[in-house]
């Protein structure tokens, strides 16, 4: 699988996996010294990232768009993208713009860094 696929297919199951049913799981996700800044500028700690995916909405459909990485040294990639939730009919459509930075920890694909621009469509 080339990386660029194996990228967009662990940001997709971030979203998508009821975490729930495995939580230890996330550990395989998201590096221990990840960080991410939220919409609002805040920066966020892995514990509520963690929180967050633990209590989200596991039957939200999500869309990635414009998919693509670049590689920064052989064991850091930034990947980004555009993102939209599912929406009830007659609401806005709700997105993001997505920034994230995997790194290669003994062997495994690892987000060590999230960044999200929100926007809603008119």
């Amino acid at each position: 699988m080339h990386i660029a696929e194996l990228i967009e297919q662990r940001e997709r199951a971030l979203l998508q996996t009821d975490w729930n049913a495995n939580p230890k799981l996330i550990d395989e996700f998201l590096a221990v010294e990840f960080e991410e800044i939220s919409g609002n500028g805040q920066i966020t700690t892995r514990q509520d990232v963690v929180s967050w995916l633990m209590h989200k909405k596991n039957d939200a459909e999500w869309s990635l768009m414009n998919f693509r990485i670049k590689m920064l040294t052989d064991e850091i990639v930034l990947a980004n993208y555009s993102i939209r939730s599912s929406v009830k009919p007659g609401n806005a459509c709700k997105g993001s713009m997505r920034t994230s930075i995997w790194q290669l920890q003994q062997g495994q694909w690892k987000m060590i860094f999230h960044q999200a621009i929100q926007f809603t469509d008119p």
